[in-house]
């Protein structure tokens, strides 16, 4: 049997998921909170 056709894919699942939390974070950080406070109280 050829394994590359069955190959994982979790690491750049991994990796994605990485990015856009820090994306995230920086978002966060450089907001300085503000609009996300907004977008809780507003839901």
């Amino acid at each position: 049997m050829d394994d590359s056709v069955c190959t994982s894919r979790w690491g750049v699942t991994v990796w994605t998921v990485a990015l856009f939390a820090a994306f995230m974070a920086f978002g966060f950080l450089f907001a300085g909170g503000e609009p996300v406070a907004v977008a809780v109280a507003a839901s």
